[in-house]
């Protein structure tokens, strides 16, 4: 399937994602204010925009201001460039070596940290005559990817001898933004490096979205923002700062599909979790845990329904939920509103003791997604 800006819609289903371009512009604009003059701006639209549609709000994204994208894989980078977004974009993560050559004939650049990636790298130039462009990383305390400081010197001032890499960046990233003594040790690491090689022309980033809007580090040119740009916060470390006010982007929305009266004592869904304590209407909604909401959401979620909020009851199934409706005046087909910025991703994240960056990523399976203003 070619991967355009019109998104594919189901029409056949009745439950679907909204995502709020509006919001995308007020957000960006909002993190701007945290971000000193005249330094770039990378957007994170890796895990299709952390599941709210890549190709659909990249032209968005960069027409709010920001300067470059940063996706996880190749992959990722090539569907961008197929649906004609012509921006740098960086591939943040690990490059296989076999994929090189993709890489340079996709103009993406690519992260390197390795001789491997060296060598990889002279073999994609020997095969097309086109340098790879690449931004190292370090790593300063994530013991994830990239190369360790203290050999990263020596590492850098090797690849600016080069003449078959474009060596635009360094980068690395904070393990622990939200801890202030983590993030300043990884700071101190990444000043000892950048101040002792040549950084003439290099873009140089390490703060992501929380070290954006909380530290300032005076060796770097860039702040990477993610989770933010779709309207939901990382966790912060536990200093002063201007807090940003975001707005959450996506919606989950679904119509009524059955209404039914489940007599008193009797339960609902699989392993009559919930029981009808009197008689109850219980309405039916086609979202599951196969859409992205997790099972574990059973009876702990609310909706919105006609202006009036209904509690979610049994356990949610595969691809249908249940919700208690009685007394509020409904018909087949009227929405419940599952997910919006009252019903935010972040109440499932404390109820699941997890993060709204999990969450929003699983809501892109299935579900047809309509853009709004």
């Amino acid at each position: 399937m070619k991967n355009t800006r019109q998104t594919n819609i189901n029409i056949h289903r009745d439950a679907w994602v909204e995502i709020n371009i509006g919001n995308l512009e007020h957000n960006i604009k909002e993190i701007k204010k945290n971000i000193p003059q005249g330094v770039k701006l990378l957007g994170v639209v890796k895990a299709d925009a952390y599941g709210h549609g890549a190709i659909m709000l990249a032209p968005t994204i960069l027409a709010s201001g920001i300067d470059m994208l940063g996706v996880a894989s190749i992959d990722e980078g090539v569907d961008l460039r197929q649906a004609g977004i012509n921006c740098e974009i960086l591939v943040l993560g690990a490059v296989p070596v076999w994929a090189v050559e993709s890489a340079v004939k996709n103009d993406l650049s690519i992260s390197v940290f390795s001789k491997e990636h060296i060598k990889a790298c002279e073999q994609a130039y020997i095969r097309t005559g086109i340098k790879p462009k690449a931004h190292i990383k370090l790593d300063t305390g994530m013991n994830r990817i990239g190369i360790r400081t203290e050999e990263a010197v020596e590492f850098i001032n090797h690849v600016q001898t080069l003449d078959f890499i474009n060596l635009q960046g360094i980068f690395t990233h904070l393990a622990a933004a939200e801890e202030f003594d983590k993030a300043k040790e990884q700071i101190e690491r990444w000043n000892n490096v950048v101040e002792n090689v040549n950084t003439d022309g290099l873009t140089l980033h390490i703060l992501n979205t929380a070290g954006s809007i909380c530290y300032d580090a005076p060796n770097s040119n860039m702040r990477r923002i993610g989770i933010s740009l779709y309207g939901l916060y990382p966790d912060f470390p536990e200093i002063e700062f201007k807090k940003p006010d975001l707005k959450q982007l996506i919606s989950l929305k679904g119509r009524i599909v059955n209404i039914h009266t489940a007599k008193s004592g009797e339960g609902v869904s699989y392993c009559h979790t919930y029981q009808a304590k009197g008689d109850r209407t219980i309405a039916t909604v086609p979202i599951g845990y196969a859409d992205g909401v997790p099972r574990l959401l059973s009876n702990k979620i609310s909706g919105n329904l006609n202006g009036i909020e209904v509690p979610q009851v049994g356990n949610i199934t595969m691809d249908q939920m249940m919700f208690d409706i009685t007394g509020v005046d409904a018909n087949l087909g009227d929405v419940i509103t599952i997910l919006d910025e009252a019903h935010s991703i972040d109440n499932w994240a404390q109820i699941l003791h997890t993060i709204n960056y999990e969450l929003t990523c699983r809501l892109k399976v299935r579900l047809p997604r309509i853009y709004t203003r």
